[in-house]
């Protein structure tokens, strides 16, 4: 895709993308064989070294003035060492970044872990993906490891002791348990990761994304990012994904929307310069005011980046 002529006239905030050195660091389902089922398909594309000189190289026709790095389902056995990591390559490339840090909140040590990501000086959030059933008519309320889990949720209450959000990874048919979260726990953000990864692209599946995402907006704690909308064997197209990045800012008001580039992941969908200069086409008709709310302005305030 061309990028647009006003690519580096709206100041980005990229509100998600990862990094890693697979040379150094351990990612099971990046290191292991085989590799594990993914929503995208076969993703051997990226289990390679991804670093700041590749992200630098891949947002370089944008303004991107300050990033969210997010966990990557490094060792689990070992959160803390991610969060050191990239505190590290943070501070050597003089990056503006926050950070969202991997916590277990079902297990026994979630405590401490917390204490011990609330630390360090760039961690905004936590992530944990919870239990997720395979369609909409599995959904098992309260199983273990489910964000209705009474285990699960006595470490999710920790994160307001700590002064953590949570980025929530889910697809849309559990969102009606995220809003019981967030309406439980009104004073911790509540971030939607992927726009509720609606992947089903049927009439039914889209109407099933709207009614769950227009429940979780009930939730004033809640906000979306507006990422992961790849599809298997199907190109990142602005028809295609223009309806649904429209409906979601429709639905939780622009002032609760954020975009962001889901890289090196969402790079076997499309290049960047594809997934930004689409979201620059799709809300242009915006007043420039909302546009830089979506851009930058409230991935700024969210994850409280100077």
């Amino acid at each position: 895709m061309e990028v647009p002529a006003r690519a580096r006239d709206i100041p980005v905030v990229d509100a998600h993308f990862h990094l890693w050195d697979l040379e150094r660091n351990y990612h099971p389902w990046l290191c292991d064989e085989p590799p594990i089922p993914f929503r995208y398909g076969d993703y051997r594309a990226i289990r390679k070294n991804y670093l700041p000189e590749d992200y630098a190289r891949d947002r370089a026709a944008f303004d991107v003035v300050a990033s969210v790095y997010v966990e990557t389902e490094w060792d689990p056995a070992d959160p803390i060492g991610e969060t050191r990591w990239i505190e590290d390559v943070a501070d050597r490339h003089d990056l503006s970044m926050a950070v969202v840090a991997q916590t277990w909140l079902d297990r026994d040590d979630v405590e401490e872990v917390l204490a011990a990501q609330s630390s360090f000086g760039r961690v905004r959030s936590v992530r944990h993906k919870p239990r997720e059933a395979a369609n909409p008519g599995a959904v098992e309320p309260g199983a273990p490891g489910s964000m209705g889990d009474a285990k699960w949720r006595r470490g999710y209450a920790l994160l307001e002791r700590y002064g953590l959000a949570f980025d929530l990874q889910t697809p849309w048919w559990h969102l009606g348990e995220a809003y019981v979260l967030a309406r439980d726990f009104p004073n911790t953000p509540l971030i939607l990761n992927h726009t509720g990864l609606p992947a089903d692209r049927s009439d039914e599946g889209l109407a099933g994304w709207r009614q769950s995402m227009e429940i979780l907006a009930r939730a004033p704690n809640a906000v979306v990012k507006i990422s992961g909308l790849g599809r298997p064997d199907a190109p990142w197209t602005v028809k295609s994904n223009g309806p649904i990045v429209l409906d979601a800012i429709a639905i939780f008001g622009v002032d609760r929307c954020m975009f962001a580039s889901n890289f090196p992941v969402d790079s076997l969908a499309a290049d960047y310069d594809t997934i930004y200069g689409g979201f620059i086409g799709i809300v242009a008709h915006l007043p420039i005011e909302d546009q830089h709310k979506l851009f930058s302005d409230n991935a700024r305030r969210i994850y409280e980046l100077s």
